[in-house]
């Protein structure tokens, strides 16, 4: 793998280093078929061959239903790994694990952030990953013959954000949602969340677990919250962490599927914009610490006009390519280095770069900087990696959204006003589902979201998460009667291993573990600040699993990570 040199002195040593550590293990590569194949009946299941799969794990191709309103017909494949529990005569189950996105391989997760998890997890559980059905290794959804053709549909710009721009998008959603009817078959129609909930319930009963153990990232709380509700009898541990609204993810409050779309509805936007507010604060704090600092906020207003403007050149340290930073990426680029905040400082240096109109080359370099950061350019993937249809195969099939393209126009400009600078990006993230085939989503579940569970379920919530923001944490614990919500007083998406935070470790690990819930109204306040020293464990851990998380498209395009 090959990585930029950085200018001396301009960027954190560590970062790189950390990165290169975390993702350079070549990913787990396992047959994934294109269609569903009539197999054995998984209903007659009752264990999982596993095989080794190099570095001490093991890794199984499951079957599970096509439908599962048919368990005796069509047949997909579930693609599983696992890395047994340390500690075998203390073993107490299998530890699922999803990344999020939707579209993230947990199979991608497991094998980047097993081994760096506590040992108390480690030596306890079988830590299990696996891909949901229709992303990745798992029986995939794929709508074109090459990913060179996926990606050659996608518009040039990260977001729009101009009529014509929007115009651009629509035609790009259209000609996607025609290629995924002609070309995805039967998997298409069968990728809603619920779906991949009752393939949980399959792998747990095939692993011989009596209730799942579950600890759910960002969508990750989606697919937590629809088996909770679904399986409420069969709930052990169950952690969800960026936790979205699923009244928002799904239908929304009263009329707002018609006139309102996912993006908007979760409230993203809100969050990007209190987080980048903190990163503001935080860096002006900081002083000498921080390269963007003085003023932050009435810079970064400034650099944002300046560039809707003036787009500046910028040259790829790798190809020797050029390309433009427009507007659209500056916000793109912002979302995506607000996810973690030990690149925050990176992030100040290419603001006060591009302020300061550096070369092409130097810009070039600092961009590199944060797409390693966010794990970008990271291992190889396999040679048609479902990113483009994989994720709206999954979203739409869960969510109600407004049909006419004016409605998503009219809800564009409403997020704008309300939300600020990052209210297009978002409510745009899922355009695609404005036009996307109406037979998915057959098997999706609109609630209700207020099950009783058999254990309490822990709900951890972040103050300043620019994805997830805290009210969607409130939320699902507000339906949940059965659970605990814990806060953390910090910054960048989820909270648990990830923010290096020992306050919410320990109690998230406590409970894993033994059952113990944190006190009612517990809030961990983070430890220093992003432009401060860094842990190096949190950082490994944020680093591997940005790569297997799926981050907005928008901020891959905005960085050129195709």
């Amino acid at each position: 793998m090959i990585r930029p040199e950085l200018p001396r002195g301009r960027v954190r040593v560590g970062l790189a280093t950390i990165a290169t550590a975390a993702l350079s293990a070549p990913l787990l590569a396992l047959p994934a078929h294109a269609a569903p194949s009539a197999s054995p009946s998984a209903a007659s299941a009752t264990g999982v061959t596993w095989v080794d799969c190099r570095d001490g794990f093991e890794c199984a191709r499951v079957p599970a239903p096509l439908d599962h309103g048919d368990p005796d017909g069509d047949q997909i494949g579930i693609s599983v790994i696992r890395l047994p529990a340390g500690a075998p005569e203390q073993r107490i189950g299998s530890l699922m694990l999803n990344p999020g996105g939707p579209g993230g391989s947990g199979v991608d997760f497991v094998r980047a952030v097993a081994k760096v998890l506590p040992l108390e997890l480690r030596s306890r559980f079988d830590i299990v990953g696996f891909d949901p059905r229709g992303i990745n290794l798992s029986t995939p959804l794929r709508c074109f013959d090459t990913f060179e053709q996926a990606i050659t549909l996608l518009p040039p710009f990260p977001y729009p954000d101009t009529p014509a721009e929007e115009r651009d998008l629509r035609v790009s959603d259209d000609e996607l949602a025609a290629a995924c009817a002609r070309n995805g078959g039967a998997i298409l129609d069968h990728m809603s969340t619920a779906d991949v909930a009752r393939d949980m319930d399959l792998l747990r009963e095939a692993f011989g677990d009596e209730k799942v153990n579950y600890l759910g990232f960002s969508y990750g709380s989606v697919l937590g919250q629809h088996y909770a509700n679904l399986f409420p009898s069969r709930v052990g541990a169950l952690v969800i962490d960026g936790v979205i609204d699923p009244v928002a993810w799904t239908t929304g409050q009263g009329e707002e599927a018609g006139t309102t779309p996912i993006g908007t509805r979760i409230g993203s936007a809100d969050g990007a914009a209190r987080s980048l507010e903190e990163f503001f604060r935080l860096c002006d704090e900081a002083g000498a610490e921080c390269a963007f600092s003085g003023d932050a906020s009435g810079r970064y207003a400034a650099l944002g006009e300046r560039l809707r403007g003036h787009p500046v050149t910028i040259t790829d340290p790798v190809t020797g390519g050029t390309f433009t930073i427009t507007y659209n990426d500056l916000i793109a680029v912002t979302v995506g280095a607000l996810y973690a905040p030990f690149i925050w400082p990176d992030l100040a240096f290419l603001l006060a770069d591009l302020e300061q109109l550096l070369s092409p080359a130097e810009l070039g370099h600092r961009v590199a900087a944060l797409r390693s950061g966010l794990g970008l350019d990271g291992a190889a993937q396999e040679e048609y990696p479902n990113v483009v249809e994989g994720p709206p195969g999954v979203a739409c099939s869960d969510s109600l959204n407004p049909a006419s393209f004016s409605a998503w126009q009219s809800a564009a400009d409403s997020a704008e006003a309300r939300f600020g600078r990052f209210g297009r990006l978002w409510n745009w993230a899922n355009s695609t589902c404005r036009s996307w085939p109406t037979s998915a989503g057959q098997d999706r579940y609109p609630g209700p979201w207020t099950a009783e569970t058999s254990s309490p379920v822990l709900v951890v919530g972040n103050h300043f998460d620019p994805a997830t923001p805290y009210h969607g944490a409130v939320a699902a614990s507000e339906l949940l009667p059965n659970s605990r919500l814990l806060s953390y007083a910090g910054w960048g998406h989820t909270a648990t291993f990830a923010a290096g935070n020992f306050c919410v470790d320990s109690h998230v690990t406590a409970y894993l573990v033994t059952g113990a819930l944190p006190a009612e109204g517990t809030v961990c306040e983070p430890e220093g600040s992003p432009f401060g020293p860094t842990s190096a464990a949190a950082a490994e851990v944020t680093a591997a699993a940005l790569h297997a998380v799926a981050l907005p498209q928008a901020v891959r395009r905005a960085l050129h990570a195709r």
